[in-house]
């Protein structure tokens, strides 16, 4: 009797993109097909568009996460908890910190890492919402800044810069606005001491999004004591705060005790490593989400790069894309495995959200604009279907989002 090795499919990282193509593959593939693994540093699955809200300290930590073992099939897919080092395409093996694993079919799904365009002192010096642990970090941090000052009296302790005003930048600024309040009660400050600044090279905040929307959320935040530096480049970042650019060659130091950086990601460092063509780690796909010359190896989420041929610019990395490609990419190696024919990948945007706090946000859904408490419910929605589709009812009904105004 010659026994055949069944192929082995891996999936990297347990992002949105990783863990619905785990999902998925685990109802389409029988076990006598293949065998399924996804490897992830942690064991938790975090959702990152809501980092924010961890990092601003308006959730716990824990809301953001979940047990991927409370997704998959442990019968039908395997869970390696490791960090993925690199990539040995030719050997068609994965080289992680505890070991390697050999693959026949590979889906990279790493997620993003902070883009810092090579600015001096920002990797030192400032922080990123990237991370469970980081948003803990950064929340801790801001408390820590403010319970000092009635020792030191030291006013830069109380002021948070945050270089970036896209998505993440003005989420998390939202957030820290609702927040500020209560910090500022909580240590005994003065809030008109307590000052949150928005450092934005690009000339206006939200680039790319619908200019009567950005108009709006720029005004609710400046109600709310929020300062916007917009058209300012930030040149350095030290231990006392950031530079900022002023004129040609002209610098100024603006002392904070705290600063986000949240002005642009990359896809992750492991696909360059590896010698997979990329920009900036994000591979150019294709169509049917497989990395040029290379069949057996499919990437999706922030490490792919797809083009929205309208406007011949790269589609933004979201959740939204993600799952999408999850979808697809689960299909397309059932059916390589199969010999069938594979299909290609057509973005199909829902809309658009961005939270300005608990109760507020703007957003394009559907092609209609929507601001304030609406697009606050609708943002909830997102959030929660996300879970749903993860998850299903169970999930959601742990860590959904029910207050809708």
């Amino acid at each position: 009797m010659i026994l055949v090795k069944k192929p082995q499919i891996v999936i990297l990282g347990a992002g949105y993109g990783g863990l619905l193509t785990a999902k998925r593959l685990q109802n389409k593939i029988n076990v006598n097909e293949a065998e399924i693994t996804l490897i992830n540093k942690h064991r938790y699955h975090y959702e990152t568009t809501w980092l924010h809200e961890a990092s601003a300290g308006t959730i716990h930590h824990n809301k953001v996460r979940y047990d991927i073992s409370s997704i998959i099939d442990r019968n039908k897919v395997a869970m390696i908890e490791d960090t993925v080092v690199e990539i040995k395409k030719d050997e068609k093996v994965i080289v992680c910190e505890n070991g390697t694993v050999s693959y026949d079919y590979l889906v990279v799904a790493l997620g993003a890492e902070s883009e810092t365009f090579g600015i001096e002192g920002l990797k030192e010096y400032a922080f990123s919402i990237s991370s469970v642990n980081k948003a803990r970090h950064i929340r801790e941090h801001i408390d820590y800044q403010f319970s000092q000052y009635q020792t030191d009296k030291k006013e830069e302790r109380l002021t948070i810069i945050v270089g970036g005003a896209g998505f993440t930048g003005i989420e998390f600024i939202g957030e820290l606005a609702n927040r500020m309040p209560v910090l500022c009660e909580e240590y005994d400050v003065d809030p008109n001491k307590a000052r949150i600044i928005c450092v934005e090279a690009a000339p206006t905040a939200l680039p790319g999004f619908d200019p009567e929307l950005v108009q709006y959320a720029v005004a609710r935040l400046e109600k709310k004591g929020v300062e916007f530096m917009i058209g300012t480049p930030v040149k350095g970042c030290t231990e006392e705060g950031i530079l900022v650019g002023k004129g040609e060659d002209d610098t100024e130091l603006i002392k904070a005790g705290t600063v986000i950086w949240a002005a642009g990601v990359r896809g992750s460092s492991i696909i360059e490593k590896s010698g997979i063509e990329a920009m900036r780690g994000r591979v150019k796909v294709e169509p049917t989400l497989q990395a040029p010359g290379l069949e057996n190896v499919f990437v999706i989420g922030d490490c792919a790069l797809i083009i929205n041929e309208e406007i011949n610019r790269p589609y933004p990395p979201t959740a939204q894309i993600s799952m999408q490609q999850a979808e697809v990419c689960s299909e397309n190696i059932a059916a390589l495995i199969r010999g069938e024919k594979m299909k290609d990948f057509v973005f199909e945007p829902k809309g658009t959200v961005c939270s300005l706090g608990d109760d507020d946000a703007i957003g394009v859904v559907f092609g209609k604009k929507l601001k304030g408490t609406k697009a606050a419910a609708m943002k909830k929605i997102i959030d929660n279907r996300a879970l749903y589709m993860m998850g299903g009812l169970p999930l959601l009904m742990k860590k959904g989002k029910f207050k809708l105004i």
